[in-house]
């Protein structure tokens, strides 16, 4: 059984959360195949509903309700009393199950292992596909340009 470790800082759960939720599913199981030894117990079976999305004018403006994104949330907890949560974009309960397990066992003395294993590979793999995504908006870019007419001098 491992000890808990308490996160050093609550910024550092927030962004190994948020890697774990907007990772893909497939690549977050290929990372973390199997249960670990944890048997953990389901506090909240993996449920789906929707949460409302909101968006800000300009993105600095006054918020506004975007819309309604389906999302699947788990919570779950280890033998050793520690309490992980998830929240994850779909329909995927297999995927909220993993990222509840992997938020959990980050707050043991497996933590090391899981970033170097899991976290930081997806964290990777999801700043690559940002940098595509830019590189194919920033090929698209359109640069205008006013000549000088005559009649403007």
């Amino acid at each position: 059984m491992t000890a808990s470790v308490a996160p050093t800082d609550p910024e550092d759960r927030r962004i190994w959360m948020g890697v774990l939720a907007r990772a893909r599913p497939e690549r977050l199981a290929e990372l973390m195949p199997a249960e670990p030894d944890e048997n953990p117990v389901i506090l909240r079976q993996p449920e789906i509903g929707t949460v409302m999305v909101q968006g800000r004018i300009g993105a600095s403006g006054g918020p506004f309700n975007l819309g309604e994104m389906t999302v699947t949330r788990c919570t779950l907890r280890l033998q050793s009393g520690v309490v992980g949560h998830a929240h994850v974009q779909g329909r995927s309960k297999d995927h909220a199950r993993r990222a509840a397990l992997v938020d959990a066992l980050m707050q043991t003395d497996r933590a090391a292992q899981l970033r170097r294993d899991v976290l930081e590979p997806l964290a990777q793999e999801e700043a690559d596909r940002r940098r595509a995504r830019a590189e194919k908006a920033a090929a698209t870019k359109v640069e205008f340009f006013t000549l000088v007419r005559g009649e403007d001098r």
